[in-house]
């Protein structure tokens, strides 16, 4: 027995409150055929989707055989929707690339029943809506009528305890109308079938119980029921498990790839470009990288850093400089003032402890020599070698004393001679 007790739902868009269902109380038999009839914007479909699962009150509670929704979860819905309800859409909603055998047997593959029992049970609802012969058609090659009783087969085959019809005969001619009505009026014979339609021939003419619904409320009711005050109140119960086999949906969705080729290759067509254009701009930014890396490590070992035993901040220097030239103050005449220039200058002139700092190096070279190309050691002794034939006089050759000679200095000459020999670099290993 399905019971909805002081059912309210309102749809609430910015500041518009529609109200679809003011407080609808009803109880509905096990076993008949309601027909809810109403004007358009009258509640009937929203109390529709209410029983059906497909839409949530805000207040109230539905009780299913003793078993109240109030709190049920998404999870709880699901398993309700899947187990309890068979639906019945004006639109058929059939998959038109799939069998109708296929079609029928969807809802029972969710439910996790095996392909054989799924086979099974779906020749055995489409035998029952007279369709038995023609289960390896497709929905394109079907008329409105047959499409229909196909999806009347898809809500039984799971053997649900109702049936809800959203105007399943909107779409039909009058004489496929009458004969879906037949088909429903004998469903109903042992489960509850539950139709919305406008046409109140139709509902006279099959339904035993018709109510009527106006503003959100229901206005007539042709056969109440009474409910029935159980001494236990509802209590919370899930209607079962909903569950699908990771090689069933592997095979639909390969069995959906293979119905629509052309899409198929499409998209892995337009998707290996993406993949391709990704790896191409990912190559050429890695080689551009790598490329920058090495411009920079090259330029850099062209200007190496050089440590002296003596070094001189000459920017410290200039700036002391600047600074005393500034301050200089006129004592007047006949008084000589003192500036400290040279003094300050000098000032800037350390030291390093070059022996410190190599030991340094050589005890941690392992971590050194991942930020460096090469060490070189220079220590300020210049080997003088002299000219082979010296017959006339003897000449220097390193270091080479031609600026000497040429100046007539030898201060300058000892500053500004060349000397040939490096440090040999050693091999990177």
């Amino acid at each position: 027995m399905l019971q909805i007790q002081d059912i309210r739902k309102k749809y609430v868009t910015g500041d518009l409150v529609q109200t679809a269902l003011d407080g609808v109380s009803l109880t509905l038999r096990d076993n008949e055929f309601v027909a809810i009839l109403g004007p358009s914007g009258s509640g009937k479909t929203t109390l529709l989707n209410v029983i059906g699962g497909l839409d949530r009150y805000d207040s109230g509670d539905l009780i299913i055989n003793g078993i109240s929704t109030k709190n049920y979860s998404d999870r709880d819905w699901d398993s309700y929707r899947n187990h309890t309800i068979g639906f019945v859409f004006q639109s058929y909603n059939l998959i038109p690339h799939q069998t109708v055998l296929a079609n029928v047997e969807l809802a029972l593959t969710i439910s996790g029943i095996s392909h054989a029992e799924r086979r099974r049970r779906a020749i055995e609802a489409l035998e029952k809506v007279g369709l038995g012969n023609q289960i390896h058609k497709r929905p394109s090659q079907m008329s409105g009528g047959q499409m229909q009783r196909v999806a009347i087969a898809r809500a039984l085959v799971n053997n649900p305890d109702i049936l809800l019809a959203d105007e399943p005969t909107g779409a039909l001619d009058s004489e496929t109308s009458l004969q879906v009505m037949e088909l429903l009026k004998e469903v109903s014979r042992d489960r509850l079938v539950v139709m919305v339609t406008h046409n109140p021939e139709l509902a006279e003419a099959y339904a035993n119980r018709i109510v009527r619904v106006k503003d959100g409320q229901i206005v007539d009711d042709t056969n109440p029921c009474m409910p029935i005050v159980d001494e236990e109140p509802p209590t919370h119960k899930n209607m079962g498990r909903s569950s699908m086999s990771r090689f069933t949906a592997l095979a639909l969705s390969f069995n959906n790839l293979l119905t629509k080729k052309g899409r198929t290759l499409l998209t892995a067509f337009a998707g290996s470009i993406g993949i391709i254009g990704i790896a191409l701009i990912l190559s050429l930014s890695t080689g551009f990288q790598r490329y920058i890396d090495q411009i920079q490590e090259d330029t850099l070992s062209n200007y190496p850093l050089t440590i002296t035993s003596e070094s001189a901040d000459m920017t410290a220097a200039l700036s002391a400089f600047s600074s005393l030239m500034a301050s200089g103050e006129d004592n007047g005449e006949g008084v000589v003032s003192e500036q400290q220039m040279i003094t300050q200058m000098f000032a800037q002139v350390g030291s390093n402890d070059l022996g410190a700092f190599k030991k340094h190096l050589d005890d941690n070279m392992e971590s050194v020599k991942e930020n460096i190309n090469s060490i070189q050691y220079g220590y300020g002794i210049k080997p003088r070698i002299y000219a082979a034939d010296t017959s006339e006089k003897i000449v220097q050759v390193n270091p080479a004393v031609l600026f000497g000679e040429l100046t007539g200095s030898s201060m300058m000459s000892s500053y500004m001679d060349s000397d040939v020999f490096q440090q040999m670099v050693d091999a990177p290993e």
